[in-house]
């Protein structure tokens, strides 16, 4: 199958935990709408109270979940904290061509997959890397702390994985990097990306 259209290949936006992936990617959709989606990603965790299938996620088993990676359904999917998470390529496929620029918040193990997917010849992909970074690791580690959701031990797991995953960032795999230390200057970098790098209408902010 051809590769998706120029303007409205996937925007990939990875980056440590707590450094602000989310909140830009929210931005994106309430500024711009119409424009960006986002995808509805499988797991085989269990609901948490008011998720709901297939708006929150699909939940599947286990066994269904690796049924669908034999069937080469996901674009990309990994495995944290026991349960797995995967990202289909028809969803992206069919909101693509619906018109969307589809963002993808994914981890780095999932940029690694995409980027062996990327090149390959028959590739339909094609998707655009961002990666965010946080002004430092000790800026980090206070957004962390501050969210008041994390206990000791995963705070230092998610420090010891930010290390590796800017260290992937150095490597050049992305197209840009984008440095989050003030949330509005970091939403600006990336919106001139994005619409510099296609050939997207000029944005009218909502």
């Amino acid at each position: 199958m051809a590769p998706l259209p120029m303007e409205r290949r996937p925007i990939v936006i990875s980056g440590p935990s707590g450094v602000g992936k989310g909140t830009l990617c929210q931005r994106l959709l309430n500024t711009y709408p119409g424009t960006f989606a986002t995808t509805v990603s499988h797991t085989t965790r269990k609901p948490r109270p008011g998720e709901v299938e297939g708006s929150d996620y699909y939940f599947v088993s286990r066994d269904k979940f690796e049924l669908l990676i034999a069937q080469g359904t996901f674009i990309e999917f990994a495995e944290f904290n026991g349960n797995l998470y995967g990202t289909s390529k028809q969803t992206v496929i069919d909101q693509t061509t619906g018109g969307s620029v589809v963002l993808l918040d994914i981890e780095m193990e999932g940029v690694k997959q995409l980027k062996a997917e990327e090149s390959k010849a028959d590739s339909q992909m094609k998707p655009r890397f961002v990666f965010v970074r946080p002004p430092s690791l000790e800026a980090l580690e206070a957004r962390l702390r501050g969210r008041g959701t994390e206990d000791e031990g995963s705070i230092q797991r998610r420090l010891a994985q930010a290390k590796t995953e800017l260290a992937y960032a150095e490597t050049g795999v992305h197209d840009i990097i984008v440095i989050n230390d003030d949330l509005d200057k970091a939403f600006q970098d990336l919106v001139a990306f994005i619409f510099n790098q296609s050939r997207l209408p000029a944005p009218v902010e909502n």
